[in-house]
């Protein structure tokens, strides 16, 4: 990746992760830092609703940006 994953950043699944019935694409946030690049990522539905909360390795994720970011 790269940027390092933190807190409460906006990520998506770059694969499956069929044992969380989690699919790759899906958005998740960063709820907690487990350990350096372990991460505990929640998964809601567009009414908020969590649906999936799963531990997840950084090299399993990409960082979503919401701004103009430098290339």
């Amino acid at each position: 990746m790269d940027q390092q994953v933190k807190l409460f950043d906006v990520v998506a699944l770059a694969e499956d992760l069929p044992e969380e019935k989690l699919v790759r694409g899906q958005v998740g946030a960063v709820v907690e830092v487990l350990a350096p690049g372990v991460f505990e990522v929640e998964f809601c539905d567009n009414e908020g609703r969590t649906y999936a909360m799963a531990t997840i390795l950084e090299e399993k994720l990409i960082l979503l940006h919401y701004a103009p970011a430098a290339a």
